[in-house]
C-alpha cells in the first residue's frame, strides 16, 4: 500500500470528512432522496477506511517492528495480540 501521511494530512481529511457528515445532516433535514443519503454515507466510510488504513500501516512500521526487532518475547507477543484483536474488530465492520 506505501501510504503516507504526515499528522496534518490526517487531520486534514478528518476535516473533510467532517464536513462530508455536516452535509450528510443537511441532506437528512431537507429529507432528500435516501439513497442520494446512503451513497453519501458509503463515501465517508470510504474515507475514514482510507485514514484508518494509514494509521495501520504507521503502526505496523514504527510500534510493531520495533518490537519485533528490539523488544522482548512479552513486548512481541503483546503486539501480536494487539494486532490480532484489531483485525478481529475489522472484521465484524
Amino acid at each position: 500500500m506505501q501510504v503516507k501521511s504526515s499528522p496534518k494530512s490526517l487531520i486534514d481529511r478528518l476535516k473533510r470528512i467532517e464536513g462530508q457528515i455536516r452535509g450528510i445532516q443537511k441532506m437528512i433535514e431537507e429529507d432528500r432522496y435516501c439513497i442520494e443519503i446512503l451513497t453519501q454515507l458509503t463515501s465517508v466510510v470510504a474515507a475514514l477506511k482510507g485514514v484508518e488504513d494509514v494509521i495501520m500501516e504507521k503502526h505496523l512500521e514504527t510500534c510493531v517492528t520495533e518490537a519485533m526487532q528490539f523488544g522482548s518475547e512479552r513486548e512481541k507477543q503483546e503486539k501480536i495480540n494487539e494486532i490480532m484483536d484489531i483485525l478481529s474488530k475489522f472484521r465484524k465492520y
